[in-house]
């Protein structure tokens, strides 16, 4: 059975697609179908928005709304702001984690169209540098990838409130560079521990 909605805690989280432009090293989806050993995550269709919105119920008794499953939210953009939109006007807290190539993916620049419907956008970097994150990271677009997500980012402190970067505690992945390039790009960062049973972000 199709898991389109899963809670955490206080936050919902919306699992509307398996597609990805990333074949990440250490990705959950390619060890095990369900998270948590409960929430089966691999979708054999992808909800419409219909059946998003109506999965989700009063968004009001969740702190956030999470767009964050087994593939890249992203890919559904369509998808993502009509729901954000309804989301917006139930008064919720919309956060999107994404892997930062939907510009590429769309051949345009989104982000403005996600001002006012997204509070807040985490973005997966993983690395410090092409060569390296498309090692990690094996992303469909080649070995310039990195550089566009840096743009990526750039573009999305212009039009959403809350822009963090994170990278996945794991050895090939060097933290502390991580970190300078989240500050001296003026934004968050946060260390997304590496644990197979209880990843949860």
């Amino acid at each position: 059975m199709n898991t389109i909605t899963y809670s955490i805690g206080d936050s919902l989280y919306l699992n509307i697609t398996n597609r990805c432009t990333n074949k990440c090293s250490f990705c959950i989806r390619y060890k095990t179908k369900l998270f948590n050993s409960k929430h089966e995550l691999w979708l054999t269709s992808e909800p419409t928005t219909e059946e998003i919105i109506e999965s989700i119920g009063d968004p009001r008794k969740y702190k956030e709304i999470v767009f964050c499953g087994y593939g890249e939210p992203l890919i559904r953009l369509d998808e993502v702001k009509k729901v954000s939109k309804w989301l917006k006007d139930n008064g919720a807290f919309v956060r999107v984690d994404t892997n930062g190539h939907a510009n590429l993916i769309h051949g345009r620049n989104i982000l403005p169209e996600l001002k006012g419907l997204i509070d807040a956008i985490s973005i997966s970097l993983n690395a410090e540098n092409n060569e390296l994150y498309e090692k990690i990271c094996h992303p469909d677009f080649g070995a310039k990838t990195f550089d566009d997500i840096i743009s990526f980012i750039k573009e999305a402190k212009k039009y959403i409130p809350g822009v963090e970067i994170t990278a996945v505690n794991i050895p090939d992945i060097n933290i502390e560079a991580s970190k300078k390039i989240a500050d001296e790009l003026g934004v968050n960062f946060r260390v997304r521990t590496f644990y197979e049973q209880d990843y949860i972000r």
